[in-house]
């Protein structure tokens, strides 16, 4: 991602944006205790020393990323997307959070399934990826229950918070999570539960030894390519997450139907060229 961003400003690009679906290392973006790095700020400073103008992303870690940056941040969340999902599966649900930094997103996902909302409160251990659940806030007992998160990485806590739902008395259990790194023991731990399904977005590529029949992964592609859109043309990259939930569904329900409008425009509404990069990082980019 460096290096192409380093090329399109010694190529005159007139703006760079670096579109990162998944901002990696974004859990580091604190000091937690002594001597560990702030690497979310690192990435940040390489990314806008390396001369990009702006930067896209889909559901940080922590809001305060954007902070980390002295350039515009525009932040993308699926949340949309996912409660559609399961929306479309007429459940009766909870919605349980593994994070409280996750807490207002997942009010906003609760919301749209016309669902109370859970909270899993949890302290982790030192550098572990490991969290000790304390308490489940929340009345979960007979419901069916959806785990909601950013990210899912060696699914350890997930597995925890699986198993407190169970002493709860939780009847169903599914997950979702826009980003599915899946790293270590993930698989197998998903494998052997309980989930009935994971739901993840497709901003981390999944290789196909990790495709389980539980794991259902959604496209971003049609949301990213509506940003990139709006930002091309100047347009508010915010109005995608209006309030007006019609508006949000009918921007998800983006497909190659509206490329072929646009190419029926005439010469005269053919939008201007200005010199802009895209830099897509993928995973293995960073």
């Amino acid at each position: 991602l460096l290096i192409m961003i380093d090329a399109f400003k010694r190529a005159s690009a007139g703006r760079i944006t670096a579109v990162i679906p998944f901002y990696a290392y974004g859990r580091s973006d604190k000091n937690a205790q002594p001597r560990v790095p702030i690497t979310a700020r690192l990435i940040a400073d390489m990314i806008t020393v390396a001369g990009a103008d702006r930067v896209l992303s889909m559901d940080l870690h922590q809001g305060q990323i954007q902070g980390f940056f002295n350039i515009p941040v525009d932040e993308l969340t699926a949340v949309h997307m996912l409660s559609a999902h399961f929306k479309n599966k007429k459940l009766d649900n909870v919605v349980v959070v593994t994070d409280l930094g996750f807490a207002k997103r997942a009010r906003a996902f609760a919301e749209l399934l016309e669902a109370p909302l859970a909270i899993i409160e949890k302290r982790r251990q030192g550098n572990l990826d490991r969290a000790e659940l304390l308490n489940v806030i929340g009345e979960v007992r007979g419901k069916r229950a959806v785990i909601v998160d950013d990210e899912i990485d060696t699914a350890g806590t997930l597995m925890e918070t699986v198993r407190a739902l169970e002493r709860e008395g939780v009847d169903e259990i599914y997950s979702c999570a826009t980003h599915g790194v899946l790293s270590g023991p993930a698989v197998d731990r998903i494998r052997h539960s309980s989930l009935r399904e994971v739901v993840l977005t497709d901003s981390v590529p999944l290789p196909p030894s990790k495709r389980l029949h539980q794991i259902t992964v959604l496209s971003v592609a049609p949301l990213i390519g509506e940003a990139i859109r709006r930002i091309h043309r100047g347009e508010s990259v915010g109005a995608l997450f209006s309030s007006e939930v019609s508006f949000t569904q009918q921007m998800l329900m983006w497909d190659e139907s509206r490329s072929v409008e646009d190419s029926g425009s005439g010469p005269a509404d053919a939008e201007p060229s200005p010199a802009t990069a895209m830099a897509t990082a993928q995973s293995g980019d960073r």
